[in-house]
């Protein structure tokens, strides 16, 4: 393998591809964040997807100039693909990413998109930008791959070289290329797409399904509740079953399951089509947060409670647990509709950048222990520091006679709950 690697987008996805293939082959990773280029450089990567002596050890040459990118032929493109307030499609930062690649491109060269998108934004998109920065003509002067990613943050199990890699080429010899390039570092292998749309359209659907089944587990929490069931008995139940598939109810944020489907749904209504289950899904989960938050509410008033002299206490804020990600986190919905009954909200998180909430979302991290106490607590994200906690030390967090613990992952015992004093609510 002789190609020259680069890397371009160096967040949760793009460092990881880049120290993996930097393991193997010198690299040059790409951000347009000086601030980014600097923690690198300084040996300290902010999103904890990668540990101090791996990023020592892998050649990588970090910067963020696009006059560097031109030493290489091989270009990976690992950028953000958010959704707008509309829950449209914001290809800005890939667009703005092949602008930069366009202007490094040579004749021969190899582009290869692995932000999530809807099939056929590679080649509508994409490559239309490639040409107009390069003035090459995309299959005669250079080609493009597709591959998309599969990083997990906060996952240190699933990681890059051990997930089976799906690559895509615009031709047959562009696809033995990039399967030669990922397999080269991919211990799990490579699955050779038929075309981009493949490849693309793989992509989305493997988040949208999952997407579905939490809307399912949602969905039937609703209605269980309503029916005096505890969901989390029901589906331990079902789970009896050898086939009966292990998904839970809960908040579906992060940059992948709560906004991969929107490229999907987009897509398809352009051609005319407007998707009703994959929509449906994405309606209940979108109304988590504010459901959680109304039956904190409804458990506050149970209790006696003068809901708008409270404090009510929320247990994380980043979208999943063991990680600082706090991309499209749907605990924020649960801080807004509660500060909506005029509660008073202390947010703690031992793992998200209180400078990075701040900015994305306006909220101060806080504290929330025996001096700092509450009249609830709303346990919202699963990390290993709130799980290790036993019903003595989350009493402790509440000043109330009659407090309320809303457990969102069902991460705890109910009896043990109730034994110190607490009314229980979960999914």
């Amino acid at each position: 393998m002789d190609r020259k690697i680069a890397v371009v987008g160096l967040g949760y996805v793009g460092l990881p591809v880049a120290v993996a293939f930097g393991q193997a082959h010198p690299v040059v990773g790409f951000d347009i964040k000086a601030a980014r280029i600097a923690e690198l450089r300084a040996g300290k990567d902010s999103t904890e997807e990668v540990g101090p002596a791996e990023l020592a050890q892998a050649k990588i040459r970090f910067t963020d100039d696009v006059a560097d990118l031109r030493a290489c032929d091989f270009f990976i493109v690992a950028v953000p693909t958010p959704v707008d307030q509309g829950n449209k499609p914001d290809l800005s930062p890939l667009l703005s990413a092949s602008r930069s690649v366009g202007k490094a491109l040579k004749q021969g060269d190899i582009v290869v998109y692995e932000s999530t998108v809807y099939p056929g934004a590679t080649e509508e998109d994409c490559i239309p930008v490639l040409e107009k920065e390069s003035g090459l003509k995309f299959g005669t002067d250079f080609t493009a791959g597709y591959s998309p990613e599969r990083i997990n943050p906060g996952d240190r199990e699933h990681t890059f070289t051990k997930i089976k890699k799906i690559v895509a080429g615009s031709d047959a010899r562009t696809l033995d290329i990039v399967a030669e390039v990922y397999g080269s570092v991919v211990t799990a292998g490579v699955h050779r797409a038929s075309s981009l749309k493949v490849a693309e359209a793989a992509k989305v659907i493997e988040n949208t399904q999952r997407d579905l089944n939490i809307a399912l587990m949602n969905e039937l929490s609703v209605v269980f509740k309503r029916m005096g069931i505890d969901t989390q008995e029901v589906l331990e139940a079902a789970g009896s079953k050898w086939n009966f598939l292990p998904f839970r109810p809960g908040l579906v944020g992060g940059h992948c399951i709560g906004v991969d489907p929107y490229y999907l749904t987009h897509k398809a209504e352009k051609l005319g089509y407007i998707p009703q289950v994959i929509l449906a899904g994405r309606r209940i989960n979108d109304n988590m947060g504010r459901y959680v938050a109304s039956n904190t509410i409804k458990e506050m008033l149970k209790r006696g409670l003068d809901v708008p002299r409270c404090r009510v206490g929320v247990m994380g804020i980043t979208f999943k647990e063991n990680c600082p990600d706090t991309r499209n986190s749907k605990v924020v919905d649960i801080v807004k509709e509660l500060r909506s009954y005029g509660v008073e909200v202390v947010i703690a998180d031992p793992h998200a950048d209180a400078g990075e909430v701040h900015e994305e979302y306006s909220l101060e991290l806080g504290k929330i222990d025996a001096d700092n106490p509450v009249d609830a607590v709303v346990v919202a994200v699963a990390h290993r520091e709130f799980k290790a906690m036993s019903p003595a030390q989350l009493r402790a967090l509440a000043r109330h006679d009659r407090p309320v613990l809303v457990d969102v992952k069902s991460l705890y015992k109910r009896s043990e709950l109730e034994a110190v004093g607490f009314s229980v609510w979960r999914l």
